[in-house]
């Protein structure tokens, strides 16, 4: 759950803006080292690796605009072998108008990638899927806990 913004009194909601600008698929990659082979594969229940990170990028010239990419790579494993990887890079435009910096943080690094999740997982879903392979379904994420977890985390490179 989020946390309240707290509007300063200087300052009428109105005069404050988080918008979506635009979503849109950066980049996106599927590779099944294992076919044809692996396809029908009786009981096959691959162990799943999930990677999130996630990229808040200015925009020049425009302060109010951030895009923030979520990327989200996919290993599936069966018998020590690479049956398929999936990775997407989703991404979006986003306009926050009157807030601090500090209040960026959170909207940037944890609303927007939880506005960004759905399309992530439906287009990951699918591509599995078009790769011969049964749809995954990711569970929801929490991206309030991971960004006040990075936030708490000491600084060991790029956001994850």
């Amino acid at each position: 759950m989020t946390e309240p913004i707290i509007l300063p009194e200087t300052q009428s909601p109105a005069e404050r803006a988080f918008t979506i600008e635009a979503i849109y698929l950066k980049d996106c990659s599927f590779e099944s080292p294992a076919s044809p082979a692996i396809l029908g594969t009786p009981n096959l229940a691959p162990e799943l690796k999930i990677t999130l990170q996630t990229l808040v990028n200015g925009i020049r010239d425009n302060p109010d605009l951030n895009e923030v990419v979520l990327s989200i790579t996919l290993e599936a494993r069966w018998q020590e072998r690479v049956i398929f990887l999936a990775e997407i890079h989703q991404a979006g435009v986003f306009r926050s108008r009157g807030f601090s910096e500090p209040e960026k943080g959170p909207l940037l690094g944890a609303h927007a990638p939880s506005l960004l999740y759905p399309y992530a997982r439906e287009l990951l879903s699918s591509l599995v899927s078009r790769g011969g392979f049964p749809p995954v379904i990711l569970q929801p994420m929490d991206f309030d806990a991971l960004y006040r977890q990075h936030q708490t985390a000491p600084s060991n490179g790029p956001t994850t």
